[in-house]
């Protein structure tokens, strides 16, 4: 025997019903016996509430009563032949006449009690299950429609009531032996008490009927048919990446259904755990598949959870106070309190001091418990022994689910350091002593952004998401993009990292999509967008979609982007930049940075502001980190500089070698920007910071390449003009340099925290003499590395290396576990 309880998304439209009839007719063509139990149509036991609710308002809204009534006749017009539609409509508008006059009686009174509300919404079952017979009669022989109320019994307790076992299970035999020869479609959810009052299961109380159906005929399986493939490691609508569990144990569907998976009902499980009946998930409208088989033990996995659960609308409740230190009995009196009002405790904990209890409870439930606790325990908070009531509200709770978490080290340092990163906060923590759950409650608004964080770290085999917000598409921006765009599927493959563009800006529009920009198409997404570029805008949306895993990414030189790396960190943002204002601007704005990062769980990333696609500034902080002290650096970081040193021989004049060097885009467009050496004292300032030396760009010492005269110039043009005039200055330094047989370079060096920057001659002895092209060079002499320095040299310029640089930043940030 089998039990199949169709959900209401099941039994919802004519296509869903057209699925269930197929599935009931393979089984019965295969000689299976089956008994069917069926909920409301989807979305009328809600409608059924609200009207109940409305009448005992005076507010009856006739419109609800048309709607409920179409909606069975509708199904019935499209699913039954004509010549076949009279009788059941007969039945169907008999039933709502009924529920017509009942309702009018509670608009009458205004009053609904518990045991009307439970008879109103009964309505939904009994009506689906005459609906649905008639339905199956067309294809399947034997049909026979059956109200539980008449065989499950239960206590008057209406709205949730307790089921007699041995009374049900005894009524449910005699039932199925009097009926052998025929398809059972048995209502879902309702009851009857002693007296024959028709009572209600509960939420999910079909699957509770269904259960209980198994349990009386020591079923073989019992089938929960709905609309999802199974039971899924997270919530589907929020974790797009959640996927289908091939199997689990009963305590682990328990503790996932108690903690809001919604695939089923937490006692249904409980006559089903009694006899070791397996139940099965699977979905209507994908009946192929396996579904979710819950069953006594379940199978080994290599992952440490099953899955992830969450309830929302939770409010916490603190209590705390001398009172309850070592206080016999302090317990008992507030969890009977609350239990004889009915009033659910979802989770609890204690401060190891006794000093404090927090309860978390449904928000429903906060006004009601509130009140109870300040009069049960009014004495002591008027003595002081108790502090007053402390309320939380709008939070959630996530809970981690799994057998095999007993067997797994780090899984709760896992769960938390997901967490932390995301700037999510921990209000209270919960673990049972049998390590199948770790609860927390934390903020409701971050609850998607939890789930998401947390199931990328425990389900590993999927690729983590990256949410990306870049500024600026100029040279840098849309090489690093296009590189982004080719490197995809390499990352996805290799790296178990996908990455999704979800906000990006120029200097004019500014484009969002939390599903992630078209990287081939961006391009075009930029030209489309009719918003202006709002960098007040962007850093607030950015905030506001509240996405797990988020890196911003400045690819500009804005001397205003960086006054927003504070806020971005502050909300445990991670940052990628270019940009060498944020860390060459103050020392104290330096710091400040550094620290919030590192307060807020962020990463810093900026290896491109000191040597473009070059290793330096990890290599400095390998070199720290490994104990090393910093001696003296010495550097050629300006790519500009070097390639116009490098060519000036020969008959090629100072001016000739600055201008070539702008036409091939080495120069900003006023090449003074680069051979004024401020860009390039910038970058020794922060790599004074990072070696530890608190210094401000006041202190460096900077002799400038160019002569008074040329600085002053009033345009390019007159810059140029001066550069011609000053020829003889600039022959003259290339003379002496060919006669000594050294080179021109123009030199930092970092040595006992101070900075100094000049033009200078070397010889063939000098590790700097055979650099060319552009390229830059960094060498580091350390206590290590004192006889032979450590070097580090390559391309200094260029947008294909520096977004290449910034690509490898994105990377890294994303590679931390």
């Amino acid at each position: 025997m089998k039990i199949l309880k169709f959900g209401g998304t099941s039994v919802g439209s004519v296509n869903s019903l057209k699925a269930v009839v197929e599935i009931v007719k393979k089984e019965k063509e295969q000689d299976n016996p089956i008994i069917m139990v069926v909920s409301a149509v989807h979305g009328m036991t809600n409608l059924l509430t609200k009207m109940a609710k409305d009448a005992s308002l005076g507010e009856l809204d006739t419109n609800d009563l048309d709607l409920f009534q179409e909606k069975h006749f509708e199904i019935i017009r499209t699913s039954i032949d004509v010549k076949n539609q009279n009788p059941i409509i007969t039945k169907l508008k008999l039933l709502m006449n009924e529920l017509e006059e009942l309702l009018h009686g509670i608009a009458a009174l205004k009053e609904l009690s518990a045991q009307s509300k439970d008879l109103i919404i009964s309505f939904g079952e009994r009506c689906s299950t005459l609906m649905i017979s008639k339905i199956l009669e067309q294809t399947i022989s034997n049909v026979q429609p059956i109200d539980a109320s008449q065989y499950i019994l239960t206590d008057n307790h209406f709205g949730q009531a307790q089921v007699n076992e041995e009374v049900t299970f005894s009524n449910i035999r005699k039932l199925v032996e009097e009926n052998s020869d025929k398809l059972l479609v048995v209502t879902g959810f309702i009851a009857a008490n002693k007296d024959g009052r028709l009572t209600t299961l509960g939420r999910g109380g079909s699957d509770y009927t269904a259960a209980l159906i198994g349990a009386a005929l020591h079923a073989e399986e019992i089938q929960i048919w709905t609309d999802v493939d199974g039971m899924m490691t997270a919530d589907p609508r929020l974790v797009k990446k959640a996927f289908s569990l091939e199997n689990l144990s009963y305590t682990e569907a328990m503790e996932l259904s108690y903690f809001g998976a919604k695939v089923i009902y937490p006692p249904t499980m409980t006559p089903a755990f009694k006899l070791n009946i397996p139940i099965v998930i699977k979905n209507t409208f994908n009946p192929n598949f396996p579904g979710t088989k819950i069953q006594l033990e379940s199978s080994v996995t290599k992952f440490p959870i099953k899955g992830i659960s969450s309830v929302n609308e939770i409010s916490l409740i603190n209590i705390k106070g001398s009172d309850l230190v070592g206080k016999l009995g302090f317990s008992g009196r507030l969890f009977s309190l609350l239990a004889q009002h009915h009033i659910n405790i979802v989770l609890i904990t204690q401060s190891s001091s006794e000093h404090s209890i927090t309860l978390a409870i449904h928000h429903n439930d906060l006004e009601d418990a509130k009140h109870l606790i300040e009069n049960e325990f009014s004495l002591e908070i008027q003595a002081k022994r108790l502090e007053p009531v402390e309320v939380e509200q709008n939070l959630a709770i996530i809970a981690i689910v799994g057998e095999n978490m007993k067997r797994t080290t780090g899984v709760s340092g896992k769960l938390f350091y997901a967490l932390g990163r995301n700037g999510i906060n921990v209000r209270a923590i919960a673990q049972g002593s049998s390590e199948y759950n770790i609860s927390v409650v934390i903020n409701e608004k971050d609850l998607s952004k939890a789930l998401n964080a947390v199931h990328d770290a425990f389900f590993n085999h999927l690729n983590k998401t990256i949410h990306v917000f870049n500024v600026g598409v100029g040279n840098i921006g849309s090489t690093f993009l296009n590189q982004l765009e080719k490197q995809k599927d390499f990352l996805a493959e290799n790296n178990d990292i996908e990455i999704k563009l979800v906000g990006l800006a120029n200097s004019k529009k500014m484009v969002f999509d939390e599903n992630g920009i078209d990287l081939s198409n961006w391009k075009q997404a930029l030209k489309q967008t009719d918003t202006v570029v709002d960098l007040n805008d962007f850093i607030s949306t950015m905030k506001c979609f509240n996405l797990p895993n988020c890196v911003f990414i400045d690819n500009t030189a804005s001397s205003v982007l960086p006054s927003f790396y504070k806020q971005i960190f502050q909300h445990s943002i991670s940052i990628v930049t270019c940009n060498k204002i944020a860390n060459s601007s103050s020392y104290k704005d330096y710091f400040d940075l550094k620290q919030t990062a590192r307060q807020h769980g962020a990463k810093f990333m900026y290896e491109t502001n000191v040597g473009a696609g070059l290793p330096i500034v990890n290599v400095l902080k390998d070199l720290q980190m490994s104990g090393d002290k910093i001696v003296k650096i010495e550097a050629i970081l300006s790519g500009t500089i070097s390639y116009i040193f490098n060519h000036f021989k020969g008959e090629n004049s100072f001016g000739n070698v600055v201008k070539e060097a702008q036409e091939l885009g080495y120069t900003e467009p006023d090449p003074r920007d680069d051979l004024s050496g401020v860009d390039f004292m910038r970058k020794m300032l922060i790599l004074a910071r990072d070696a530890g030396h608190h210094v401000e760009a006041e202190d460096v010492e900077i002799a400038s390449i160019l002569p008074q005269k040329c600085l002053e110039a009033e345009s390019v043009e007159d810059f140029y003009k001066s550069l011609q005039e000053e020829d003889a200055y600039f022959e003259e330094i290339k003379q002496r340099a060919e006669k000594e047989q050294k080179v021109i370079r123009y030199i930092g060096i970092l040595e006992n925290g101070k900075i100094s920057i000049s033009l200078d001659l070397v010889n063939d002895q000098h590790p700097f003499y055979s650099l060319s092209g552009s390229d830059n060079i960094i060498s580091f002499t350390t206590e290590r590395y004192k006889e032979r320095p450590l070097v580090v040299k390559g391309p200094g310029a260029g947008a294909e290396v520096t977004a290449a640089g910034v690509f490898a930043d994105l990377v890294n940030v994303s590679s931390i576990k």
